[in-house]
């Protein structure tokens, strides 16, 4: 990827439009179709990727707009998994979901997804996907031997996955694990599961971990300090921390711990309406850099913009476009 330093991105979604809301809903009550909601998603998604390109990011993504939540645009795509449609009234609820036997091998379906983005858009792009750990979490296991059990046969299914996106022109794939912070128990087995999900799938891999984001509201509290130092046999490129909204706690492992990848610093925080100033975002970034050389920082938002309002997420966005560039001048760039 031809980047300028300190790179800026999302995490991964972006603001989700009250309208688009409504018609989600309106398709579980069987009033829209599903060809006239994936119009509809084609245009929001279009929408999505234009704002970030006006906002200056450097790497975009679609907004994740296709989809309800991290959970279910997942769920009903693996093979295997059987969903209770009933049991979701509103789109952002989460399905009632369970296995009931070995998953299969089979596509989810994920490519047009990446090659409707990369035809969208000139600019560097990047694809997320939810990881293994945090699907396995909503899933009701009546097969398996165990949890970790579980989420290595679905990395083994969407390790297939990633392959074929990386054949639809991925370049950057993002593996989000939210639930790592809800259960800091499993990261010495999370971990095997997550090379097991990336094993050979030639794309730089990112890995998202934050304490959670449903209604813009924190899930969990505590310290990142449980993931080391088993992270650091991740076989990924980059680790994607929220920063922003914890005031830089945590930074000191970065130098507590010879850490090989770059980090994904979240200098915006998405669980506060308020837009910060470039100014801001620029002294988040240089408080990064005490820890982390600038050439392994790149630069987002703590997590998801789904729940800020489109107007002050663009408004976030290009704070933090500003900020990275106030800095970047600052280091002779």
């Amino acid at each position: 990827m031809k980047l300028p330093i300190l790179p800026t991105t999302m995490v991964g979604s972006y603001s989700m439009p009250s309208w688009l809301e409504r018609l989600k809903t309106e398709y579980f009550a069987r009033r829209i179709s599903r060809h006239d909601l994936d119009d509809i998603h084609n245009t929001a998604v279009k929408a999505a990727i234009k704002d970030q390109e006006m906002a200056g990011l450097d790497i975009v993504t679609d907004g994740e707009l296709r989809r309800d939540n991290m959970i279910d645009y997942f769920l009903e795509r693996l093979p295997g998994v059987q969903i209770d449609r009933s049991s979701k009234k509103f789109y952002y609820d989460f399905y009632d979901s369970e296995v009931l036997g070995k998953i299969p091998m089979a596509s989810l379906g994920l490519a047009e997804d990446v090659r409707f983005l990369l035809a969208n858009t000139e600019r560097e792009a990047k694809f997320c996907v939810t990881g293994p750990h945090s699907l396995a979490k909503r899933i009701r296991n009546k097969h398996y031997p165990s949890e970790e059990a579980l989420a290595a046969d679905i990395a083994r299914v969407m390790n297939m996955e990633l392959k074929e996106l990386v054949k639809a022109g991925a370049k950057f794939l993002q593996i989000d694990e939210p639930y790592f912070s809800g259960f800091p128990e499993d990261i010495q087995w999370g971990v095997g599961v997550l090379n097991a999900l990336v094993e050979g799938v030639n794309a730089r891999i990112a890995v998202h971990i934050c304490y959670g984001n449903r209604y813009g509201k924190p899930s969990w509290e505590g310290s990142y300090r449980y993931l080391f130092p088993r992270i650091l046999d991740a076989h990924i490129h980059q680790l994607s921390l929220e920063f922003a909204r914890r005031g830089g706690e945590d930074l000191d492992l970065f130098r507590e711990f010879s850490v090989p990848f770059e980090l994904g610093v979240g200098v915006i925080d998405v669980k506060n309406q308020a837009v910060e100033t470039a100014d801001i975002v620029a002294e988040r970034i240089r408080k990064a850099l005490e820890y982390i050389p600038a050439e392994r920082v790149v630069i987002l938002p703590d997590c998801g913009l789904f729940h800020v309002p489109q107007e002050i997420a663009l408004a976030k966005l290009r704070a933090m476009v500003e900020g990275a560039r106030i800095v970047r001048k600052e280091l002779g760039h």
